[in-house]
């Protein structure tokens, strides 16, 4: 098996590429070392963040910052995406955001760095991994299941769907434990079996050195040292590590790695010693230095199913290691016949940690456990595992030219089936509006129609759609309605309020035209400012409260009153307002001739009425 080369791989984390160094970091780097090109996508969550994930989120911020869009190259052929997203996993509205914020950014990177046909390789079994998989020119898709993320937290237990569909739909599954495997079978054939390797160069180089470097950290410490690399997480069993610290007072328990739980009750104990976070490639001079490895994990639902990778890192070095009895040691026990000391119960563990420090391995025995890391490095690993991604592409090939007819056939279908549903959709419109009284249903709420009442003046708003759904148009009807008023006595002023300007300003043009048919230049006022409903509401209030108007007569189109109505409710509620329309016009004489006018004009003032509750203006 030779490993992959000169693919484009997009890795979907269920990791950030700066957490402790695991299979995820370690795989798609070897991956890019051997001429790939790598894009990194960091963890996008699976369940809802809290107080204590504040200074993870902070750094996501930082690292969306130091790259373009967020993302930034690492190293040679190696890139990663640090996404900022709504941190809603199961939410149906954050992950339709989350994905279009994703693909913008994924498919102008794409684009631009000729990043098509590509390897997904996913880590993180969400919806919204498969969403960016099925958005995505792919060429084969990868599922890599590390954890039982239901077990892992009851915040994530909704995973479990769509994990499901993940696993189904993967062209390859790669797992790494049995329980896992017998999972992932039920819902997909192709999977295989890869627990984490070991970066074997790193411990090789540092076993052959004649004098390997000591960690400052660890030149005070006296042995023998009884040592733990890796994360200190809840799965660690810390009352089994207090009572083996106390009985072995003259030993020292070494933890190397980031503190991910509270270990207050441990600090106080002289002989345990918390290192902290290290650098992946200083781990091996720390485990030269253990007289035992340990894996002191507490049996639960999830650990049924984790394979430690540092169980090979303390076999690369030739240490004893002294372990719970969890599934996947003791089947590693059987394969190469009871390297490692198992243990039931506490009194187990204490007798497998003397029996390590006392007995002085037989150099053979050293070379042993040497030989079976050696069998279990990530280089196998990945080699082994391009093997078969590499079947399932030529499968996948396979089946594209077998299949091309039906998907052929099945493209025509559907577009068949959009065809009809779009005509059919027309031709319910049509129906709808043009033999039903549908049209007129909607209109009316839009409609207020008063007779008219005794005021100090007619107010006419133009400048607007008018009747005829253009600008500029319709405002001699409502001139002559305003006209008719005036003359009948109803009213003793005209206002006419327009600020659109054709060749000519259009309050003066109405205002010659009311002239023309017979009303006094003196009774008659003009604003012309007003650029919107709004606004002629406004600047015509000012001039009745300038002349001490109580009460006006508004004239415009039948639509635009109830608009006209709700401003004067919130900018002039003192004022008395009789809605008084152009009664007939010539625009809407035939209803079946003008209908697109009638549903522009309708259309026009619903978006009108919501766009003005946004801006604050009813």
């Amino acid at each position: 098996a030779v490993m992959l080369k000169n693919e484009n791989i997009i890795c979907i984390s269920s990791i950030d590429w700066d957490f402790i160094w695991q299979g995820h970091q370690e795989i798609m780097s070897r991956l890019a070392d051997n001429g790939n090109r790598v894009l990194f996508i960091e963890n996008t969550g699976v369940r809802v963040p809290r107080l204590r994930d504040l200074p993870r989120l902070k750094k996501r911020l930082l690292n969306w910052r130091r790259g373009i869009s967020g993302i930034r190259k690492e190293r040679e052929n190696l890139y990663v995406f640090s996404p900022v997203v709504l941190p809603f996993p199961y939410s149906r509205i954050a992950r339709w955001i989350n994905k279009r914020l994703l693909l913008t950014n994924l498919r102008k990177w794409t684009k631009v760095m000729g990043f098509n046909d590509v390897v997904v390789w996913s880590f993180l079994p969400t919806a919204l991994s498969l969403d960016l998989i099925n958005s995505l020119d792919v060429k084969v898709s990868i599922y890599y299941c590390i954890d039982n993320f239901s077990a892992s937290s009851p915040a994530v237990h909704k995973i479990k769907r769509s994990e499901q569909n993940f696993i189904s739909q993967a062209d390859v599954v790669f797992v790494t434990a049995e329980e896992l495997y017998n999972y992932c079978l039920a819902y997909n054939e192709k999977v295989y079996k890869f627990p984490f390797g070991v970066n074997i160069e790193n411990f090789d180089k540092t076993r052959l050195e004649e004098q390997p470097y000591v960690p400052e950290d660890l030149r005070k410490i006296k042995g023998p040292v009884i040592g733990y690399v890796g994360g200190i997480h809840k799965w660690v069993d810390q009352d089994l590590i207090g009572s083996l610290a106390r009985e072995f007072p003259h030993y020292s328990f070494v933890f190397v790695g980031p503190l991910q739980e509270n270990v207050s009750k441990l600090s106080k104990i002289k002989n345990v010693y918390f290192l902290g976070h290290k650098p992946h490639e200083q781990l091996p001079y720390y485990v030269n230095l253990f007289d035992v490895g340990i894996i002191p994990y507490i049996l639960t639902d999830y650990t049924m199913n984790v394979y430690p990778t540092k169980l090979n890192e303390y076999l690369a070095l030739g240490k004893p290691v002294v372990s719970t009895d969890l599934p996947e040691i003791e089947k590693f026990n059987k394969r190469y016949k009871d390297v490692v000391s198992m243990c039931k119960t506490s009194k187990d563990f204490t007798e497998g940690i003397r029996n390590a420090v006392e007995d002085v391995n037989r150099e053979e025995d050293i070379q042993r456990k040497i030989e079976i890391a050696h069998e279990n490095t990530w280089k196998n690993r990945i080699d082994q595992m391009s093997n078969l991604i590499e079947q399932a592409v030529e499968e996948r090939k396979r089946g594209k030219d077998l299949l091309w007819k039906e998907s052929l056939l099945q493209f025509y279908r559907a577009s068949r089936k959009k065809t009809v549903r779009i005509a059919a959709i027309c031709i319910l419109a049509y129906l709808l509006l043009f033999h039903t009284q549908f049209l007129w249903f909607i209109a009316r709420p839009l409609e207020i129609r008063q007779p008219p009442a005794s005021a100090d003046a007619a107010v006419v708003f133009a400048g607007g759609v008018g009747e005829s759904g253009q600008a500029g148009q319709g405002y001699e009807e409502r001139v002559a309605h305003a006209v008719s008023l005036y003359k009948r006595g109803f009213v003793d002023y005209l206002v006419f309020s327009s600020g659109y300007v054709y060749m000519l300003q259009e309050a003066e043009k109405m205002k010659d035209l009311a002239i023309s048919m017979g009303v006094p230049a003196g009774v008659i006022l003009l604003d012309k400012e007003a650029a919107s409903t709004y606004e002629n509401v406004l600047y015509t209030n000012k001039i009745a409260f300038s002349y001490n108007w109580k009460k006006v007569l508004v004239v415009s189109s039948p639509y635009h009153m109830r608009r006209v109505s709700l401003i004067y409710k919130k900018i002039a509620p003192h004022l008395v307002v009789t809605y008084a329309p152009v009664s007939h016009s010539l625009f809407f004489a035939d209803r079946k001739v003008v209908m697109a006018k009638h549903i522009r004009a309708i259309i026009h003032e619903y978006v009108s009425i919501i766009y003005y509750f946004w801006k604050g203006y009813l």
